[in-house]
């Protein structure tokens, strides 16, 4: 199945959430330097903190609104929302002295207007797919979401500092252009519209979301995805402050590569396996079994993660860094495809909204390994990344695979009674 055949709406989905994600990670990593520089670190963070728990929030009832009202309307409405408040942000940055507190605001807004909106994005892919075609269209999604990542910190990297203002404009007219999209070429699919069951929209709310918990395996999944994502997070934590500590600077030449380096290093690697491999490797995997493919990816990132949690020579970092990345690129395309077909048809932006938990718990055990990791060595820390890699695995090969085996079984039980 090729780009031509893909459904309009799943070209259009790819397309904007493209320059979606560029615009963000142009602007969103400098968001804690920026506020640290303005009010200070206690007032940055303390701040920042809020905004994750408001986006928390706002992206549960955006899973509900997504199955309550067309997605269309839904997508235009929070995307124009989200390009005014950037927009704001840019008026807001004009005076010689900024305009802190309303750029603030716009910031905060802006959580709550994409974090709404995220949901319906995420329904759209399972909407216009089959089980049979969701594996090829999300390692596309995979791909172009690591390359968006690559250009939008390369270009924030380039302008935020010496073109800031400039770099707000031309996000702001980049992030107008998406709803304009959204207008012009996303088509108003039909899909199982959720009826509201309760008179109290809040408590109709609580139950959609009560029948997510209560779906073991898919609770097992989110759980291990967010013992998985954790890892990750955690470059970017712990092991990003153990090599600005302890990482003995190499000399290449005149080049030389600190701890700072090195994890700069180590991310702009993991961008360009990801973009320069995901097709190869997702054409290799699909010749052979899901499971051992799933199985031997988890492996591949355990072994991966856990090793450079406590390595500390460069070339050893970069071969782990690299596995790691290859083990990620085999079992994420194969994840995100049995999620999606876990999800009935009516709660598909209930049960996406309900899976972005995964993310926020992965942070927070991220960064609970820098507390973790002061009364650790980092071999144990080594252990420690080991042990939560593999409790990941297990939540969600069970979530995924065993139940697959139940309802074989019993389906086998129900023909020999007949």
């Amino acid at each position: 199945m090729g780009w031509r055949e893909y459904p309009q709406n799943i070209k259009v989905r790819l397309i904007t959430a493209f320059f979606n994600r560029a615009v963000s990670s142009a602007v969103m990593p400098f968001m804690a330097l920026f506020f640290a520089q303005e009010k200070g670190k206690i007032w940055a963070g303390t701040f920042l903190i809020l905004t994750v728990a408001v986006g928390f929030v706002v992206n549960l009832i955006g899973g509900y609104i997504s199955d309550r009202f067309h997605r269309k309307k839904v997508l235009m409405m929070t995307s124009v929302l989200s390009a005014m408040m950037f927009l704001t942000m840019t008026i807001s940055l004009l005076p010689e002295d900024n305009l802190i507190w309303l750029f603030a605001f716009a910031y905060t807004s802006f959580i709550v207007t994409s974090s709404l909106g995220r949901p319906a994005m995420h329904a759209i892919i399972m909407d216009s797919t089959t089980p049979e075609n969701r594996k090829e269209v999300y390692t596309l999604d995979y791909w172009m979401t690591n390359l968006s990542m690559a250009i939008g910190t390369a270009l924030g990297g380039l302008l935020y500092q010496s073109h800031q203002v400039e770099l707000f404009m031309m996000l702001s007219v980049t992030s107008l252009s998406v709803p304009i999209a959204y207008y012009i070429w996303l088509k108003e699919e039909s899909h199982f519209i959720l009826q509201q069951k309760h008179q109290n929209v809040v408590m109709d709310m609580i139950q959609n979301y009560r029948i997510a918990f209560r779906d073991s395996a898919f609770v097992k999944v989110v759980l291990g995805s967010t013992f998985i994502f954790s890892a990750e997070f955690t470059l970017n934590s712990y092991i990003g402050i153990r090599l600005a500590e302890t990482f003995q600077t190499v000399n290449l030449g005149d080049f030389e590569i600190s701890g700072v380096r090195m994890l700069s290093m180590m991310n702009v690697q993991n961008m360009l396996f990801v973009v320069c491999f995901t097709f190869l490797i997702n054409r290799i995997t699909d010749k052979f079994d899901k499971r051992k493919m799933f199985i031997f990816g988890l492996l591949l990132y355990g072994i991966g993660y856990s090793t450079v949690t406590s390595a500390n020579v460069w070339y050893v970092l970069v071969m782990f860094n690299v596995i790691a990345t290859l083990g990620e690129l085999i079992y994420s395309p194969i994840k995100e495809s049995e999620k999606a077909n876990m999800i009935p048809d009516d709660k598909r932006g209930s049960y996406s909204a309900f899976a972005n938990l995964s993310f926020s718990g992965a942070d927070l055990l991220a960064r609970s390994s820098i507390i973790i990791g002061t009364f650790l060595v980092p071999t144990m820390m080594s252990v420690y990344m080991g042990i939560i890699i593999f409790t990941g695995a297990v939540f969600i090969y069970s979530g995924f695979f065993l139940r697959e085996r139940v309802r074989a079984g019993a389906a086998a039980a129900a023909e020999k009674a007949i």
